[in-house]
């Protein structure tokens, strides 16, 4: 989160998360911080799901940081490398946007992602149906660019500006991830589609997201970053 410039790091964990760190020897200060990161421990969480949990910090940090000017989200599966504000210069600043996020490496299509999410089982095929025959209704077009940009985003690093319209957008996002599958990638363009704000975007390559993180998945140890001359 970034308010007048001053970068503050968040990470939220559930109570399991905070048993599963303890026994790995992380262990929260009295100050509530682990090096420069402030542990904030939810509870009473109100989905079962929690990948839905996971989407209220991940959609709606101006809910949850109203003075925050720009929030820059990574996914836990994520390792984070780069300077925050060289980040915001680079992926909104320069760019003149309002809102930076990654272009998925595999896919360009809503309908291509919702039959690989049916395939790797991440998704009920029913629920997944039923959000396509929806989008399909809605009149959401089969193709694979929108305004010149990959239709199909990847959703793990998300840089923006709180504004009116990235606010809006967010929540819309979050609506529609409650109202259908946790699997926000197939809802994302869907909510920009219907906004016509693919023009505000700056979906940016896969190789910008490479070089910004590091994705150790869910169990696996991060490769030793490497550096190009």
């Amino acid at each position: 989160m970034f308010s007048g410039m001053q970068v503050c790091y968040v990470a939220f964990w559930d109570e399991i998360t905070l048993r599963a760190q303890e026994l790995a020897d992380h262990r929260i200060g009295e100050n509530g911080f682990i090096g420069k990161w402030r542990v904030v421990i939810v509870r009473d969480l109100p989905f079962v799901d929690q990948r839905l949990n996971g989407k209220i910090p991940k959609m709606l940090s101006h809910r949850l940081f109203p003075q925050a000017k720009y929030s820059l989200w990574v996914d836990s599966k994520s390792q984070f490398r780069r300077d925050p504000l060289g980040v915001l210069e680079a992926l909104l600043w320069r760019p003149h946007s309002v809102f930076a996020i990654s272009e998925h490496g595999a896919r360009s299509s809503v309908y291509d992602e919702a039959k690989a999410v049916v395939k790797k089982n991440k998704a009920k095929p029913e629920e997944v149906e039923v959000q396509l025959n929806q989008y399909r209704k809605d009149g959401l077009p089969e193709v694979k660019r929108f305004s010149g940009k990959k239709a199909l985003c990847e959703a793990s690093v998300i840089v923006r500006k709180h504004t009116p319209l990235t606010n809006l957008l967010m929540c819309l996002w979050f609506n529609e991830v409650v109202r259908f599958t946790s699997r926000d990638q197939l809802s994302f363009p869907y909510v920009l589609w219907r906004l016509n704000a693919f023009k505000y975007i700056n979906a940016f390559p896969v190789c910008t997201r490479k070089d910004l993180v590091n994705s150790m998945g869910h169990i696996r140890k991060a490769k030793p970053l490497q550096l190009q001359r």
